[in-house]
């Protein structure tokens, strides 16, 4: 029987006619049960709406890591889970999806309730999302194969893929049940255990999440999820000798320490997915209609808070006047406001500290020499609600231009050439992704081949398929997430040699 680790904080009612959703699980989850922390402290997680405070979660530091560790680490060196069966681990992971499908209304109420996330999104598109992501590798898991090697010199030989181990997982705020599933569903089918640290503004879902594994069938110690904070929790486990490899979604300066923790330990491998300062370069001949919908859809979906948000949006001289001027028009008519309630387009930055950043870099767009043209204020007196922003006169130089905002912020620059595009575009330290709106088929080719970014969305933008691999280059990390490709993240190769002939080889 799972125990609940309720704290009796939170409530199933109304919350100006708006149905919010009980907190059941707030207490750390470690080798099958909701356990308290071991130094008994707690921490506030608020709601972005009002600011008030939601529940107090069990705060997981050095000494919880290493009970969360040692759970996992003895779940993989003698349990079940990486001696099963592909096949046998499918079909448990077939039936943690069906749970999730049976909670979609509660599953999607949590996370608009701790990440400000619109509920139609999320009942519409992440829940479902993580149910396709589950199947998706569940039904990879009885696929994972080596090869057989015909070797040059007199001996045969042959390759196994084999679980990496222990995995810790820390994933970030913007996408809480999105990115819990794009690591763990993969670590999974490869047959890894794991500990996962939840962003500290969004731990709520996650620990729902260790609910309903156990109940799926999910041997205790394969799942372990340790709510805490960066510097002390984050630390311990990026750190922690007992833990093979790391997956991480998050920013660039935070995935460099994980990487430096992980290197001065026992070298344990880490998957980056770090963040993004990503271009849409918007040519002469593309519709404006459409392209004006893209790019605001590319910088204000989810409030700004997206890694691969197109921000930096650079359209040609031809049709720059005339885009600025609907593009001021499409932001005025995105509905900010209360994420329950079904006609926002926009609902509050995640936190106080959030809401805070984002306003200084408005700030410093303005102070720069920036002309802001709508927004860049407030949306409301109470709660962290920012309006859809833009920006012109932006130079190559400036802090908005270069620093990830993760917020509603549009830089809207001009450009003449191809090949001035093509340089504007790839000014940046990140490489995450890009846009690219035209008709002319050379010249999308052209582009796409000079842009250095892991993804390239051509008249479209979040394009974004299971079956498709992502990932960044330069400072946006170097791992692949999606597609079969995300395996090799939680995969050893093994090689094993032996001679052609029964007789002793030299």
């Amino acid at each position: 029987m799972v125990s609940t680790g309720c704290s009796g904080n939170g409530a199933k009612g109304t919350n100006g006619g708006i149905v919010v959703p009980e907190i059941k699980f707030t207490k750390l989850f470690i080798n099958g049960e909701f356990v308290d922390s071991v130094s008994g402290s707690t921490f506030e997680t608020r709601d972005p709406r009002n600011g008030d405070v939601i529940a107090n979660i069990a705060e997981g530091d050095k000494e919880d890591v290493d009970l969360a560790v040692k759970a996992a680490r003895e779940a993989f060196d003698h349990g079940k889970w990486p001696r099963m069966s592909g096949y046998e681990r499918g079909r448990i992971m077939m039936k943690f999806a069906d749970l999730i499908e049976a909670f979609i209304e509660e599953l999607a109420a949590l996370d608009t309730l701790d990440a400000g996330k619109l509920l139609s999104m999320g009942k519409a598109v992440d829940i479902p999302a993580a149910v396709h992501i589950i199947r998706y590798y569940a039904g990879a898991a009885d696929k994972i194969h080596g090869y057989t090697l015909k070797l040059s010199s007199e001996l045969q030989g042959y390759t196994l893929k084999e679980p990496i181990g222990v995995v810790g997982v820390i994933i970030p705020w913007n996408f809480p049940t999105t990115m819990f599933f794009l690591k763990v569903s993969p670590a999974l089918a490869a047959g890894c255990t794991m500990v996962v640290k939840p962003a500290e503004q969004t731990p709520l879902s996650a620990l729902y999440y260790a609910h309903l594994a156990k109940l799926a069938g999910v041997p205790d110690g394969v799942i372990n999820v340790v709510p805490g904070f960066g510097p002390t929790a984050g630390a311990a486990l990026s750190s922690h000798m007992d833990v093979d490899s790391v997956a991480f979604t998050g920013s660039a300066e935070i995935g460099r320490a994980i990487m430096e923790s992980a290197a001065k330990s026992n070298l344990k491998n880490v998957s980056p997915e770090l963040g993004g300062k990503s271009p849409m370069i918007v040519f002469d001949d593309a519709d404006v209609d459409m392209a004006v919908s893209l790019n605001s859809l590319a910088v204000f979906f989810n409030k700004g808070e997206v890694c691969v948000a197109g921000s930096r949006v650079y359209v040609q001289e031809g049709i720059y006047d005339e885009f600025v001027k609907r593009a001021v028009e499409a932001a005025r008519s995105w509905k900010v406001g209360d994420p329950f309630d079904q006609s926002r387009n926009m609902g509050p930055q995640v936190d106080k500290d959030q809401f805070e950043s984002v306003l200084k870099y408005i700030e410093h767009g303005k102070s720069e020499g920036a002309t802001l043209l709508t927004g860049g204020k407030p949306a409301a007196d109470k709660g962290y609600y920012i309006e859809p922003t833009i920006f012109v006169d932006v130079t190559e130089d400036m802090k908005i231009a270069q620093e990830e905002i993760f917020g509603p912020v549009m830089s809207l620059m001009k450009f003449k050439t191809v090949e001035e595009g093509i340089d504007c575009a790839n000014n940046t330290k990140y490489g995450l992704a890009a846009g690219i709106l035209s008709q002319d088929l050379d010249l999308i080719n052209t582009v796409s081949r000079s842009i250095k970014a892991g993804i390239i969305w051509v008249n479209c933008y979040f394009g974004f398929d299971l079956d498709c691999p992502y990932g960044g280059y330069k400072m946006s990390g170097n791992c692949r997430e999606s597609g079969m490709d995300a395996l090799d993240n939680y995969l050893q190769t093994k090689s094993v040699v032996m001679p052609l002939h029964n007789s002793p080889w030299l």
